[in-house]
């Protein structure tokens, strides 16, 4: 299967190394737009919301033992899917499904849901949990991407396999996860990978040979190491939907939850805490922050509206707001010439190699560095 060919550069072009001006004031003219208006906006949806039938469906959710994910994972559990709880903390998901479980008890609902561990903060956690998954040879139709990290105001920190934790958490890993579980999500065709994203996206910049924010060019802040991992995912997931032929079957999508009410609160700073608490109106709670991802995970028409832009070619994936509408992502994300490079370097940094996702759509094995096996 011949890759998809990368955009031609110029040897003489001129490397970006910021937002200009207008960009950056267009980007945080989004998030202020989404954070007043978006109860406006959203107001026509149902919460919580009906999903149309997923008796059929297996969903993997990470991080769905807090926040949206929880929210996510109760309620497809609740329509009958077999849902996969992908947390680091087993023990509380557990204690969730028997929570559940009781409150349940004499409606005559059974639930369908397995717990798996995975640390996002460990590449072999994640190689290690795709790996047991392709083993069962069984179909996957939905991976929710939704576990993320966002410390505002805390000093920068790496994981111990060297990264930045939001660019690990929020886009290495979950890219890593993405195109290892490929082979299952064929199996499982139509299916789709749905990854949580977030307005914030757009006052983000990548610099692919600094992802790390380490080389001095950038000073790292919180707000920079969230917002560019969240660009990064969204420019890695655009080229992975054009690198996937149309006889995959494989759908992605990055959505925006809105501004919600969840663990993301507990690591910001005292005084913003009480912010949130104090302006309710503006903020989704979790259930309400939660309907977007569910629409993009399970509505019909989101696997026509994917490969309506890959057929037109645009330039990024699907991506839905936080009241289920499709809307545009930032105009960085349209730099295929970026694009293509956060994928090549987001590969390398992963351990796979250039040509990782052809061979395993074409069912060979991938050597990764990480995780306790070899495939």
């Amino acid at each position: 299967m011949e890759a998809e060919k990368e955009p031609s550069t110029s040897s003489g072009a001129k490397v970006k190394k910021s937002l200009g001006w207008m960009e950056w004031l267009r980007g945080w003219m989004s998030v202020v737009h989404e954070f007043l208006f978006q109860r406006i906006t959203a107001s026509h949806l149902e919460n919580p919301m009906e999903l149309p039938p997923v008796n059929d469906l297996t969903c993997v959710i990470t991080g769905s033992t807090s926040g949206i994910g929880l929210e996510m994972a109760r309620q497809l559990a609740q329509f009958g899917a077999h849902v996969v709880m992908a947390v680091r903390n087993p023990k509380a998901a557990n204690d969730l499904i028997q929570k559940w479980q009781n409150e349940l008890s004499g409606t005559g609902i059974p639930l369908n849901i397995e717990v798996m561990q995975l640390d996002l903060l460990s590449l072999d956690s994640v190689a290690d949990f795709a790996h047991a998954w392709n083993a069962r040879s069984a179909p996957l139709h939905v991976l929710i991407n939704n576990a993320g990290i966002f410390m505002l105001g805390e000093p920068q920190k790496f994981s111990k396999d060297g990264y930045e934790q939001h660019l690990q958490v929020n886009h290495l890993a979950p890219a890593l996860l993405s195109v290892l579980l490929l082979p299952s999500l064929v199996r499982g065709s139509p299916s789709r990978i749905v990854n949580v994203n977030s307005v914030m996206h757009c006052v983000g910049f990548v610099d692919p040979e600094d992802m790390n924010v380490t080389s001095g060019k950038r000073e790292f802040s919180s707000l920079v190491g969230y917002s560019s991992s969240k660009l990064a995912q969204v420019m890695f997931s655009s080229v992975l939907q054009r690198r996937l032929p149309a006889e995959a079957g494989i759908s992605i999508a990055c959505v925006s939850p809105g501004v919600v009410d969840t663990n993301v609160a507990r690591d910001l700073p005292g005084f913003v805490q009480t912010a949130y608490h104090l302006i309710p109106y503006f903020i989704f709670n979790a259930t309400e922050g939660a309907r977007s991802t569910l629409f993009a995970a399970t509505d019909p028409q989101i696997q026509e509206y994917c490969e309506m832009l890959k057929a037109d070619e645009w330039p990024t994936c699907a991506y839905i707001s936080h009241d289920c509408r499709p809307a545009n992502p930032s105009e960085e994300s349209h730099n295929l010439e970026t694009s293509y490079k956060v994928w090549e370097k987001t590969l390398e940094l992963v351990g796979l190699p250039s040509d990782a996702v052809e061979r395993l759509l074409e069912g060979e094995q991938v050597k990764c560095r990480y995780g306790s096996h070899t495939d």
